[in-house]
């Protein structure tokens, strides 16, 4: 049997997303049980949230990496290449590597999804790697997500916001309802800022769980010092990072030193948040109102009185008029664009849209042409920033810097999440 390829396991990811999203933790759990259960080998703190999860998340893991841990990264989405979801010790995994584990996962003969086989090939990897600890960021709510099927030391809610309705409900209470599915007995769950209703949702849960809670701004504080992300909001994050992974430092026998937390707090990165290319881009991940409002808030700082003009693309399950009407006030002009997901609105529909906020405004389906018209709309001195969409951020961002991209595109089957195309009708039913 010829050996197993990175192009073998990305076609095998692209067949499962026509298997769409099927929440529920039985198939993730039995094909874990068929591999030995690698989730139980190694550490892990385990991280929800609307906005900000995957910063908290890179923050948690550079501290804990710095401490001198050897480190595992699960996230998602991707936005260039699959093999950005798993990392040891800061550095993505071979893509040949884990076409290979994967063909382990596959003869477990369990029907996963396409996040859960992620999930499960993260777990296996990151077991096979021997980290020490794994910082993973939960996929999409909480309580029936694959990430939920391991056993983490400490858990994190960063925020609570309106998102991803169709699956996790339309109201704060029943969002934080499904994000506090990670809750675990006796294991301390860190919370961000919340609304208060989303905050009394949760305690109700923890209470019936037996799990503790901790609060930004009453039981940890943000941490003062540089931070190496960008925008007011990853202060919070920060905090959020800082209090996950001192809990699992703590769990493992070992106190961090707050000097190493200084120095790995302000040298984290983490791609497409806030991130300048040059000096005329900047390029962030805000794809929902609660994102908008953060970019919103950084902008100012940021662009130091420049113009700002949009280079934008929203998909068609979020509020395009939220997410202009946050962005308004700190921007001049928008150029509506097309990502490559096929939810994304044509461009024509974006800019009827953006019209009610701009009086500049244009379309243009090709992105390339559409980089340069905002660019010239910005003039000498002005900032682009790209936004709306990761598909487009993702995109865009491995072109301007040369770096590689999967030859197949594949992306959770969630409107606007991951990188490459998801087709539509890719939703069914959370398994009970």
């Amino acid at each position: 049997m010829p050996a197993p390829r990175y192009l073998d396991l990305l076609a095998r990811l692209g067949a499962a997303q026509a298997l769409g999203v099927e929440l529920g933790l039985e198939p993730v759990r039995r094909a874990l049980a068929l591999l030995g259960d690698p989730q139980r080998q190694f550490a892990a703190v385990q991280i929800a949230g609307t906005n900000g999860k995957g910063s908290t998340a890179a923050m948690a893991e550079a501290i804990l990496r710095a401490a001198g841990y050897r480190t595992g990264l699960y996230t998602s989405p991707h936005l260039a290449r699959f093999t950005e979801r798993i990392r040891v010790s800061g550095r993505e995994l071979d893509g040949d590597r884990l076409a290979a584990l994967d063909r382990e996962v596959a003869a477990t003969g369990v029907p996963l999804t396409y996040f859960e086989i992620a999930t499960v090939l993260g777990f296996l990897a990151l077991a096979e790697e021997a980290v020490e600890i794994a910082v993973l960021e939960t996929g999409l709510g909480g309580r029936l997500d694959a990430v939920t099927a391991a056993e983490p030391l400490a858990t994190a809610i960063t925020s609570i916001g309106i998102d991803h309705t169709g699956y996790l409900g339309g109201t704060l209470c029943a969002i934080a309802r499904e994000k506090a599915g990670i809750l675990k007995p006796g294991v301390v769950c860190f919370l961000g800022r919340l609304p208060a209703e989303a905050d009394h949702e949760i305690a109700q849960i923890a209470a019936e769980v037996g799990a503790p809670l901790a609060r930004l701004g009453q039981d940890f504080q943000a941490p003062v010092g540089p931070l190496g992300l960008a925008g007011p909001h990853q202060r919070d994050n920060a905090a959020v990072a800082t209090a996950l992974a001192g809990a699992a430092a703590a769990r493992l026998g070992r106190a961090l030193d707050p000097q190493i937390v200084g120095r790995a707090l302000a040298s984290a990165v983490w791609p497409g948040r806030l991130e300048r290319l040059g000096d005329d881009l900047l390029l962030d991940c805000a794809h929902n109102a609660e994102g908008a409002s953060a970019l919103a808030a950084a902008l100012p700082e940021l662009a130091g009185g420049r113009r700002v003009v949009l280079l934008i693309s929203i998909a068609r399950d979020k509020d395009p008029e939220a997410i202009l009407a946050a962005l308004a006030p700190v921007s001049s002009a928008v150029v509506a664009t097309r990502s490559e997901s096929q939810r994304a609105l044509p461009p024509g529909v974006l800019a009827t849209h953006a019209r009610h906020f701009f009086a500049e405004v244009a379309a243009h389906d090709d992105v390339t042409e559409a980089l340069a018209a905002a660019r010239g709309l910005a003039g000498p001195g002005g900032l682009v920033v790209v936004c709306g969409s990761m598909f487009l951020v993702g995109t865009l961002r491995a072109r301007l810097l040369g770096e590689p991209v999967d030859a197949l595109a594949t992306a959770d089957p969630v409107s606007g999440v991951g990188s490459g195309s998801a087709g539509d009708g890719a939703v069914t039913s959370p398994r009970r």
